[in-house]
């Protein structure tokens, strides 16, 4: 299957960002605020399979030594052929030299493992709903 990467957000469809996002059980908001916060992004990364968004991420940076990866989402029915690889590995190519954090949902740590990513000992996190991030497994 060919996809078409897209490092732009000119075309984005803003409601399947966030209907992809919520079928995938990540955080989610209104198609409004996932463009803001996309088109703030230093570097976005848009996957297409026939016209069809099925997956995209993103990363905030001061594209000098410092990065963190947000938002890497995959369309249920797409999972499993490479694709989320194929948009970190574009992320990645992005920022070089740069040091890089993101958050795993609970259980998809293996994932970002695969591409050498490590577990933090000294991570902290102060969530706009820290109840329901402990509730869901992201914070003690």
């Amino acid at each position: 299957m060919d996809f078409k990467i897209v490092n732009d957000c000119s075309e984005v469809d803003w409601e399947i960002v966030s209907e992809t996002l919520k079928a995938v059980g990540m955080a989610y908001h209104s198609p409004d605020k996932h463009k803001r916060a996309f088109e703030a992004s230093h570097t976005t990364v848009f996957i297409y399979s026939e016209n069809r968004l099925i997956g995209f991420g993103r990363a905030l940076s001061d594209g000098e030594y410092q990065a963190a990866i947000y938002d890497c989402a995959v369309w249920p029915e797409y999972q499993g052929q490479g694709i989320g690889s194929l948009i970190v590995q574009n992320i990645l190519e992005q920022i070089p030299g740069c040091s890089v954090i993101l958050y795993a949902s609970p259980g998809k740590e293996g994932f970002y493992q695969k591409h050498q990513f490590r577990r933090m000992k000294t991570g902290m996190a102060l969530f706009t709903d820290s109840a329901a991030k402990t509730k869901s497994g992201f914070t003690e």
